[in-house]
């Protein structure tokens, strides 16, 4: 299984929005991914499969930090390492834009997304309570704050 990741275009727009709706409780509509990859300030890429869109991941950068919006992939797809694969390839290109710190916010209860987040070197500095509006979970804040010493 060769999985080839490049830059989203806002051509990808309508497949990111479908991996969305499948992954997240609160997706983002999409015309927000066609405008957002447009953003100089913005990290975004796509993993393809048989140049099938079966993941996504983005981040927004400000000044040294990159922040990640999000991380997803098709469900019938997971538990392959393509997640993984997947964060390592955002966070170097953030690194390669510039990124000294990374941040996100996740669920408590993706414990798979916590485990890959912390092999990157994130670990929880907090808790923002009920911060998702779906179900009032709390969510955890990560940060790797020295990008070039753990990725």
């Amino acid at each position: 299984m060769q999985i080839t990741f490049r830059k989203m275009l806002p051509k990808d727009a309508d497949a990111v929005s479908e991996i969305e709706i499948k992954s997240f409780a609160l997706p983002w509509r999409r015309d927000t991914f066609y405008e957002v990859v447009q953003r100089k300030n913005t990290v975004y890429i796509v993993g393809e499969l048989d140049e099938k869109i079966i993941a996504y991941a983005g981040a927004w950068l400000a000044f040294e930090e990159a922040e990640v919006m999000s991380v997803a992939v098709v469900p019938e797809m997971r538990g392959r390492g393509i997640g993984t694969k997947l964060f390592g390839e955002l966070l170097k290109l953030c690194k390669e834009r510039g990124a000294k710190a990374v941040t996100l916010e996740v669920r408590p209860s993706n414990t798979a997304a916590i485990k890959i987040y912390e092999n990157f070197g994130l670990r929880s500095v907090g808790r923002r309570p009920k911060y998702y509006i779906d179900n009032g979970e709390d969510a955890l804040i990560m940060w790797n704050t020295d990008l070039g010493a753990s990725c």
